[in-house]
């Protein structure tokens, strides 16, 4: 049992054990509920369909290439992204689709053998990227260095994500690395110590479909300045070792709602793109709005209206969750009462 799973209480799914993390929530923030559809995936549901689908985009620096092959991806993530051609550079391919109506771009690639995603030749684009095009610039980082976290600091991004891996034996087996937990730790105080915006992604039930080291990572992240906590769930995609696998069950992906809510009172906390579809989806999503999250990315039909029968005044935006901090000056929807 970790330090913080032996100070919160019991998590809250509409019991009275403990605080309410819904209460803990509207202590923080205000009464509203944000909602999310970057360009990621074509979605809409019949509450929103998006005005413009490549507001914010995925781009991969490696193609589809990707040196690690993890057990829960194998590269398919990379599929689709858009990719830097042969002969372009970062910034002619962000003016290519600035002009094509994109305001803010996540920069992400496969994975080297260390861990990270080859960023450095890119970076240098950066705050061209963002002063002469006016695009925000997010970059999933993977493990990171302290040659990459002064890159990241020198070229101005918007925003660094990173998976936050809680247990060694997940690297070892899942992600085929050889680090352990201390090395996620040493890239978050990496992060923290060159004044970057940190927003580290928890993906439950990565091991395999059980929990292990979620506990692990959410204590590591309470100890440094993070500007948005997002979580995910495990989907065993087609075609990789998981495939066979189900996803976490719903009760623990809940109860971890609840768990980090209290561990992370005053944190923004979204719940982000990845999750099973179907009833958990929307089963998922009303846990989320009922356990003090702050935001859905992609959310389930009937979510909205959800949050506004919970008193919560929904917000639409079309770009990442990742975000938070740029609230109503950028590309909100209005969303009728």
């Amino acid at each position: 049992m970790t330090a913080i799973e032996a100070s919160l209480p019991v998590p809250v799914t509409g019991t009275a054990a403990g605080p309410d993390p819904a209460q803990v929530r509207r202590a923080n923030f205000p009464d509203v509920m944000d909602f999310y559809a970057p360009g990621l995936k074509r979605w809409q549901t019949p509450e929103w369909t998006p005005r413009n689908p490549r507001r914010f985009l995925p781009v991969s620096v490696t193609g589809s290439a990707c040196a690690l092959s993890c057990d829960h991806c194998q590269a398919k993530v990379l599929d689709g992204m858009i990719s830097v051609r042969a002969g372009e550079d970062l910034f002619a391919l962000a003016a290519r689709l600035r002009a094509q109506g994109s305001e803010g771009l996540l920069v992400s690639g496969g994975s080297t053998r260390t861990g990270g995603v080859p960023l450095l030749p890119h970076l240098r684009h950066v705050r061209r990227i963002r002063e002469e095009l006016g695009m925000k610039v997010i970059v999933h980082s993977g493990v990171v260095d302290p040659k990459l976290a002064a890159a990241l600091a020198r070229a101005g991004v918007d925003g660094v994500m990173l998976d936050v891996i809680g247990a060694d034996e997940t690297l070892r087996d899942v992600y085929h690395l050889d680090l352990t937990a201390a090395d996620m730790d040493r890239s978050l105080r990496l992060l923290a110590e060159r004044d970057l915006r940190i927003i580290p992604h928890i993906v439950l039930g990565l091991h395999y479909g059980k929990f292990l080291g979620e506990h692990h990572a959410l204590e590591m992240l309470t100890r440094y300045p993070v500007a948005t906590l997002i979580l995910v769930v495990l989907v065993p995609l087609t075609g990789t070792p998981m495939a066979h696998l189900p996803p976490p069950p719903p009760g623990e992906v809940i109860d971890f709602f609840a768990t980090a809510r209290l561990a992370a009172p005053a944190t923004p906390i979204n719940l982000g793109c990845a999750r099973p579809l179907g009833p958990v989806k929307t089963e998922l999503d009303q846990a989320a709005i009922d356990l003090g999250l702050n935001g859905i990315a992609y959310p389930a039909d009937g979510a909205i209206e959800y949050a506004r029968s919970r008193g919560l005044q929904p917000r639409l935006f079309e770009y990442c969750c990742s975000l938070t901090w740029t609230g109503d000056d950028y590309t909100k929807v209005e969303v009728s009462s």
